[in-house]
């Protein structure tokens, strides 16, 4: 806290602005720094009110111990001065009794005499101030349950009481009954009881979070699944990171080890690994720890033992680790607390929760299922044993089978590239003296050849070129001219792809070094004689790939014969010396030609003819890639079914062979889009995460997060909320993404749709602080202002929602400044039309001002659009601004000036016509004129003119739907005349 209050009104400034804070140390310790403030003020009433923030603050910051210390000096103020105390300070002192109950229970060296006397004083309070015993009895039974001990007993005494203003919420005591009818058994009743707080009609601060943490194994158990998941997604993210629901944590992990979701829960342990250091609370952390051992002993058992897991800060920890370290830690505390109860209870419940099978062999919880090997760390590339032999292979062999893989371009072959890799790293390794292998130098060139070849695969040409040029040194060097010539060539071809900077015209400078490196490839392919048919096989195809990409650049009619004259000496070439491989290359890219072209016709019949052969003649792992292009080339003739039926195809056959080799993560891309053509949005959704997580593995990752991106819109349009928030947590969490390595702006991305998300799931707040903050960085991006226009109208919007227009008019303010630099008319109209929508329908009269100073800037939009030509594609920016000029000012009252601007609106709409959308905004138009002229100026003749006329006019249109509105209001209006 900069400074200390001065005065009573500061402090109870600084107390509400506590308020607004999350729980946690910041605002725990603000709460202390205010008890002291207070306490300098001669009235007591400032320093009850900071006292109950601090006590509220230790509560929900998970620090039971300080709890009952803050009360007791509350309890000592109101005997000595019970007059300060008002009706609602009384009512929270008594209602604070049960929260000191609770914090006794957590600790394990108050003793249970210490605890049972508390509860006789509650019950004496309570008695001497007339109030019913319900609550207490409810402390009665919880401490009952938590012994372990004459708990039916209890348990009818409290629940066959009435409720008085004191007791517990509807939603705790539903989780309370639910818990007691869970403990002897009865699932099925349990989740009956629960159903309120489930489905949402019953909540408070702790609820549903709470109860739903302990339903997921019920539901699990009773063949609930789909809702267990739902509820897990939902649940989980109302407790993670909150020391105080560290025991909800723990169960949400219990559900991952026990549903086949292993990696998952280690991914939730990693994001709550503060909690190991941060929950004070014995019993909480004593449900936390044995939740995470669950989640460990699983992991262990399944053999990965070894794999890194996030635990106490200080050390690295492997799962092994992790779980001794807390098994002695969570017997520990399971037996302090039986032995302050004398029972053992605890330790009990703690075995019977380490001894649970698992429920299910796999439930996919989220859109990124991943399994234990997907988060293991990278372990050296076994080479795939060869197809047809038995016996262990020799260095020599494998060499040699590395070689004839890549000859053929085989997708084995990389995997042969990298078990030698690591064989000629160790420092052990010893060449073999084989002529027929050839010198350590040549190995170490196809090695460097290898390595670029991946680079390039990745986009990162300038490295794979440099690799390329290195490896041409090495060919060199062993004496092999045509290695070296197809090395440079691969260097020129990679070096043609590196972004030019600094070009004025980055399509032009791109077209120009691929001319380049083709007229080089060329001099290099007439200066070596005496190529093997292989490579110069190759090298033709290199040749007829740069003129390719010249045409995919380009798109100039001119480059499209240079590529197919290469493709022709490419095929005839590779058909005379039958080079299988070269042969569907070059129809491949004679097929790609056509396409990039624009006939596609002649592209589907090259395909179609390459088909045929691959089926016939091999190789059998170019199938995936040729449907993949049919299927391409189907959508782009929009027929959508045919290019589902190729793409699926393609994906089955591209199972058989490694992902990279075969492009894996375009095919799911592709058949992605196919599906949305098609209208099975969620078979999209699926392949669209598998595209990514596939792009992910190769390591291509820009690729992998614009994939998950767009899956996560897709599962936001859905209506799949929860999923959205999860994909995009998993990804953020990411280390590349949390150490800021990845592309600002897409990560911005990820946390804009978020908070989208967030907002569409009803958690304003959350999503509130995520735009205020994305408002702020994106406020820094100079080229890039109007994103930054958009997502401070955003933010503005629902800061209105917030009730905060202060904040949202500087916001909106931010909005306008970028959009006069990048205009964003349609979106910043929407945004201040809805925000003086927000002000006057929360504000009313008090609020018109203000909301009509947004409407005024909204005109200034709407005259800016008009004067540059521009046409909204929703509603017309001068009609929605008009009819918004009508409900500001209905919610003010001023019901004259609401009646002419809709009479304004209904000019600028016109009459209906066919079109829906129009006939709707109309209908509306004449809807809300037909309130304010009929029912708040009371003129219902002319109004209900207006309705019949309409509803006539809707009804001859066929838009019954939009009449239906207009009908029922002028029967109203009829039957109170």
């Amino acid at each position: 806290m900069p400074t200390a209050p001065q005065t009573t009104d500061e402090l109870y400034q600084a107390l509400r602005e506590n308020d607004r804070r999350p729980y946690g140390r910041t605002r725990t310790v603000t709460a202390e720094e205010l008890v002291d403030a207070a306490e300098q003020f001669a009235e007591p009433a400032p320093l009850i009110h900071a006292l109950l923030e601090l006590q509220e603050a230790y509560t929900y910051g998970s620090e039971p111990r300080k709890s009952p210390v803050v009360f007791a000096r509350l309890l000592t103020l109101f005997d000595e001065q019970p007059d300060v105390f008002d009706e609602r300070l009384r009512h929270m002192l008594f209602w604070r009794f049960k929260w000191v109950a609770h914090a006794l229970r957590q600790l394990p060296e108050i003793p249970l005499a210490s605890l049972r006397q508390w509860l006789t004083e509650m019950r004496d309070r309570y008695e001497k101030a007339d109030l019913g015993l319900q609550p207490y009895y409810g402390q009665a039974y919880q401490l009952a349950a938590h012994v372990g001990e004459d708990t039916t007993l209890a348990y009818e005494l409290w629940a066959a009481r009435t409720r008085t203003r004191l007791s517990d919420c509807e939603a705790c005591e539903i989780c309370e009954r639910a818990l007691y009818h869970l403990t002897a058994g009865d699932d099925e009743r349990a989740l009956r009881t629960w159903e309120p707080v489930l489905a949402g009609k019953e909540s408070c601060q702790e609820e549903p979070t709470r109860s739903v943490s302990y339903a997921l194994l019920p539901l699990l158990r009773t063949g609930r699944t789909d809702r267990a998941r739902e509820l897990h997604l939902a649940g989980y993210r109302g407790c993670r990171r909150n020391p105080s629901m560290a025991q909800e944590v723990g169960r949400h992990l219990e559900f991952c080890a026990l549903t086949g979701n292993e990696a998952r829960g280690l991914e939730l342990l990693a994001e709550n690994r503060s909690m190991f250091d941060e929950v004070d609370s014995p019993l909480d952390l004593l449900g936390f720890l044995t939740g995470v051992e669950v989640l460990l002993q699983r992991v262990e058992l399944l053999g990965h033992g070894e794999l890194p897991a996030a635990g106490y800060a200080g050390r690295t920890w492997t799962v092994a680790g992790l779980r001794a370290e807390v098994r002695g830690r969570a017997d520990d505390l399971a037996a302090r607390f039986d032995a302050r109860n004398g029972t053992t209870a605890h330790t009990d419940r703690r075995r019977a929760r380490l001894d649970r099978a698992p429920l299910l062999e796999a439930l996919e919880l989220t859109l990124r299922p991943r399994s234990l090997d997907d988060v293991a760390p990278a372990t050296p590339v076994t080479a795939p044993a060869p197809r047809t032999a038995a016996a262990p292979e020799s260095l020599p062999d494998l060499i040699a089978r590395a070689r004839t893989l890549d000859e053929q371009g085989h997708p084995d072959a990389p995997a042969c590239w990298a078990r030698l890799r690591t064989l000629v790293a160790a420092g052990d390794y010893s060449h073999p003296d084989d002529p027929a292998v050839g010198p350590l130098v040549q190995l170490r060139a196809d090695l460097l050849a290898d390595e670029a070849s991946r680079a390039g695969d990745k986009d990162e040409f300038a490295v794979a070129a440099g690799l390329y040029e290195e490896a041409a040194g090495l060919y060199d060097d062993a004496g092999l001219p045509g290695h070296a010539a197809l090395a440079h060539a691969s260097a020129l071809l990679a070096s043609a792809e590196v972004p030019a900077r600094d070009a004025a015209d980055a399509t032009e400078a791109k077209a120009a070094a691929l001319t380049a490196a083709h007229a080089s490839m060329v001099r290099l392919h007439e200066e070596t004689p005496g190529l093997a048919p292989y490579l110069e096989a190759r090298l033709l195809r290199m040749r007829a790939t740069a003129l390719g990409l010249r045409l995919q650049t380009t798109g100039s009619a001119e480059h499209v014969a240079p590529v197919l004259a290469e493709v022709d000496l490419l095929h005839a070439f590779a058909t005379r010396h039958d080079v299988v491989g070269q042969i569907s290359g070059a129809l491949l890219l004679r097929a790609s030609t056509f396409a990039l072209s624009g006939d596609l016709p002649a592209a589907v019949t090259g395909i179609d003819a390459l088909l045929d052969r691959l089926k016939a003649n091999g190789p059998a792992w170019h199938l995936p890639r040729t449907l993949g292009l049919r299927g391409r080339l189907q959508l782009g003739l929009q027929d959508a079914q045919a290019a589902h039926a190729d793409l699926t195809e393609s994906v089955r056959l591209a199972a058989d062979w490694p992902a990279d080799a075969v492009d894996a993560a375009r095919l799911h891309g592709d058949l992605a889009q196919a599906c949305l053509y098609l209208g099975r949005p969620d078979e999209a959704l699926r392949h669209l995460t598998r595209s990514a997580e596939l792009d992910l593995r190769h390591g291509s990752r820009t690729d992998a997060f614009c994939t998950y991106s767009n899956a996560a819109q897709l599962s936001l349009d859905l209506g799949r909320v929860e999923d959205c928030i999860a994909l995009l947590d998993s990804l953020l969490a990411e280390p590349d993404v949390a150490a800021g390595e990845l592309d600002d702006r897409l990560v911005a991305q990820l946390r804009l749709t978020r908070a989208r998300a967030l907002h569409a799931g009803d958690d304003l707040k959350a999503a509130t602080a995520e735009f205020v903050a994305l408002a702020a960085e994106s406020a820094g991006w100079d080229d890039d202002p109007g994103s930054h226009a958009m997502i401070a109208a955003e933010t503005a919007v629902l800061l209105g929602e917030s009730g905060e227009f202060g904040r949202a008019r500087e916001a909106a303010e931010q909005a306008l400044a970028a959009h006069a630099r990048d205009p964003r008319y349609e979106q910043l109209s929407n945004c201040l039309r809805e925000l003086a929508r927000l002000q006057g329908q929360q504000q009313g009269p008090d609020g018109l001002a203000d909301a009509l100073v947004f409407l005024a800037d909204a005109g200034r939009v709407a005259d800016e659009a008009r004067a540059a030509g521009y046409v909204a594609r929703g509603r017309s920016l001068d009609s929605a601004l008009a009819y918004e000029y009508g409900r500001v000012n209905a919610y003010a009252g001023a019901y004259e000036d609401a009646l002419a601007a809709l009479e304004k609106a209904l000019a600028l709409l016109g009459e209906p016509g066919a079109e829906q959308e129009h006939a709707e905004e109309w209908a509306e138009c004449v809807r809300l004129a037909g309130v304010v002229e009929g029912i708040y100026l009371e003129r219902p003749a002319p109004a209900l003119t207006r309705l019949d006329a309409a509803v006539s006019r809707l009804t001859a249109l066929t838009h019954t739907d939009e009449a239906e509105p207009l009908s029922s209001l002028a029967a109203r209006l009829r039957d109170e005349e």
